[in-house]
């Protein structure tokens, strides 16, 4: 694909952000290409601002472009040797590689081969940063909300194509240096990761990221809670087997929630302490679930009796008309 062809693609851009996409299920697709990207707050009156990896070159290149949210008119663009593109935490959510005050932007490897390798630009006037080389398969996880430290996914591959098995490393990006050993929870030393993520929430400051993973093998799925200042992690494990397809994280206040998609709550974990609490069925959230409904059926029931009775009473008033006109001789009419 030429540049050209690359760049009249962003003007789809737009389009792909509601449109259909594969199950969360299986390993990540580590970056992604002629995606969403990611979106940049308004600058000047251009407006919000869209910046997306696409490819070039029969996909060998990749061609980094910005756009105008609002009608994909492209306003800058950088050619890039090799296939980069956005970090994604699984095939449906893209991944957090934009720092919080929009400076920073990483982008990775589309495939997972070794070296790996991550480039950090300034999104907006596409300066590079930095250019990483990693010895080794590795994605991106998180940055911490100074964009100082970034958090990367090590694949062990104990056995090709085994991408279900890892550690969680930290990358000093002032540094410039891979930090020795793991992230991990250091009150479950046995606690393997083994897993794919399915959904994600991050604190409003961006420090503390939950991630909901499907344990990989007869396990049960977990949350990992990373704290990207610090630099440590905890997991809570969830007591349920089969898939979590149609689970989601919300964090209020010092509470994370796990819920399901109809907001039915299922349990409720303490930030402050791992605690794990089941959530009745009958709490409040659910209670305002079933009022929700309750008060929809009322309002469909109430307004089929409405248009029942005003339709009773069109009738009724055709009817009195057709009474009260006077009596007259029929006509025949021709063939």
């Amino acid at each position: 694909m030429t540049r050209c062809q690359a760049l009249t693609l962003a003007f789809s851009v737009l389009g792909l952000v509601a449109a259909p996409v594969a199950a969360a299920d299986g390993p990540a697709p580590f970056a992604q290409q002629d995606g969403p990207g990611v979106l940049l707050a308004p600058s000047g009156k251009a407006g919000p601002l869209r910046v997306v990896a696409l490819p070039a070159s029969g996909g060998d290149d990749t061609v980094l472009a910005t756009i105008q949210a609002k009608d994909g008119q492209v306003l800058t663009s950088l050619d890039i040797r090799g296939s980069f593109g956005i970090p994604m935490i699984n095939w449906t959510l893209g991944g957090d590689s934009l720092s919080r005050d929009g400076r920073t932007l990483v982008l990775g490897k589309t495939q997972p081969t070794s070296p790996s390798a991550f480039l950090v630009y300034d999104p907006r006037s596409f300066r590079l940063k930095q250019q990483i080389e990693l010895p080794g398969a590795f994605s991106f996880d998180a940055l911490s909300p100074d964009a100082s430290r970034m958090y990367l996914v090590q694949y062990t591959l104990s056995k090709l194509g085994d991408y279900a098995h890892y550690v969680v490393r930290a990358y000093d990006l002032r540094t410039k240096k891979l930090l020795p050993g793991r992230v991990a929870d250091r009150t479950q030393r046995n606690w393997v990761m083994n897993g794919y993520p399915m959904t994600r929430v991050t604190s409003p400051d961006g420090r503390w990221v939950y991630t909901l993973y499907q344990n990989g093998g007869d396990g049960y799925p977990f949350v990992h809670a990373l704290d990207t200042v610090r630099g440590v992690a905890h997991c809570i494990g969830l007591p349920m087997t089969g898939g979590i397809y149609n689970l989601e994280l919300a964090l209020h206040g010092s509470t994370l929630e796990v819920h399901w998609r109809s907001g039915r709550p299922w349990y409720a974990i303490d930030t402050r302490t791992w605690r794990l609490s089941p959530v009745r069925s009958g709490g409040v959230a659910w209670l305002w679930t079933l009022a929700g409904a309750a008060a929809a059926l009322c309002a469909s029931v109430l307004g089929l009796a409405v248009r029942r009775r005003r339709r009773t009473e069109g009738f009724e008033q055709e009817l009195r008309g057709l009474l009260d006109e006077p009596e007259r001789d029929p006509v025949a009419t021709g063939c």
